[in-house]
């Protein structure tokens, strides 16, 4: 069998494999413009009245577009934070002689296997103490502290890849240590900092607990939390009106997916040994 008819077969076998949960987006999408009468499987009427959350608010929910700036910002930024302090933590810990830096990676390692459940009660109180309960500040920080141990432990493997010939070649040529890691190094580990970024970005993103917790209030709320108040509203409940905001939710997901999926896709190719 050649290997054109194993792909061609492995491809109708996926095809088929996936049609269930192509027909149930495809349904959900449907049902998010349409009106389907009770115990009816297709719809009767188109309608926009289940995006109205998009020009008008909802009783007793704050502004849809105010909460996906907050999310937005929450987002972008936790990961900025993560992505400037893991970049430059994970090269200390890849080129310097750092005392104890066995114990050091160890430590991150533990501090990251810890669920974030976990140290709820801690963070609360320590956000409480120096005022910044209920702020997007507050969570922003807490966030990328969470993720920091990831972000550094994958950037050190990638830096450690990077070959050491290349920066005594530079500092022999009278460039810094900050010059060397700036535009030699970076480049060098690029797809892994876009992947990094990536994933930092996509856990913020879909982040529910902290800003549940953290940040209560309407002011500083984010779509997870405003997608889970319409299931807890039993007053005004609308099934696809909630599916509508989970659409429109997963939508930056996807279209970030789209742009950097070929940077995901080479992520391992970092670091050139040669």
């Amino acid at each position: 069998m050649s290997d054109l008819t194993k792909s061609r077969k492995s491809v109708i076998a996926l095809g088929i494999l996936s049609a269930p949960l192509l027909l149930m987006y495809l349904y959900l999408i449907i049902d998010t413009f349409s009106n389907t009468a009770p115990g009816d499987l297709l719809p009767y009427e188109f309608t926009l009245e289940h995006w109205r959350f998009l020009w008008e608010d909802l009783p007793g929910k704050p502004n849809i577009w105010g909460v996906t700036f907050n999310t937005l910002l929450f987002s972008v930024v936790s990961t900025l934070l993560t992505l400037c302090i893991a970049s430059t933590a994970a090269y200390a810990l890849s080129r310097l002689n750092i005392p104890l830096r066995g114990f050091f990676l160890g430590g991150v390692m533990v501090l990251h296997s810890f669920p974030t459940v976990t140290l709820l009660i801690a963070i609360f109180l320590i956000l409480q103490y120096v005022g910044l309960y209920d702020t997007l500040l507050g969570v922003i920080m807490v966030k990328a502290a969470l993720e920091l141990p990831f972000g550094i432990w994958i950037l050190k493997g990638f830096y450690d890849s990077v070959p050491w010939e290349l920066e005594m070649a530079a500092m022999q040529d009278g460039a810094s240590r900050f010059m060397v890691w700036r535009k030699i190094v970076l480049p060098q580990v690029g797809s892994a900092m876009t992947a990094l970024g990536i994933f930092s970005f996509l856990a913020s993103w879909s982040e529910f607990i902290l800003p549940q917790v953290l940040a209560p209030g309407n002011d500083a709320q984010v779509l997870s939390v405003y997608l889970a108040g319409l299931i807890a509203d039993d007053n005004n409940f609308d099934m696809a009106m909630f599916k509508s905001v989970g659409l429109f939710y997963v939508l930056p997901v996807i279209i970030l997916f789209a742009i950097f999926q070929k940077q995901l896709m080479n992520m391992y190719s970092g670091g050139n040994k040669g």
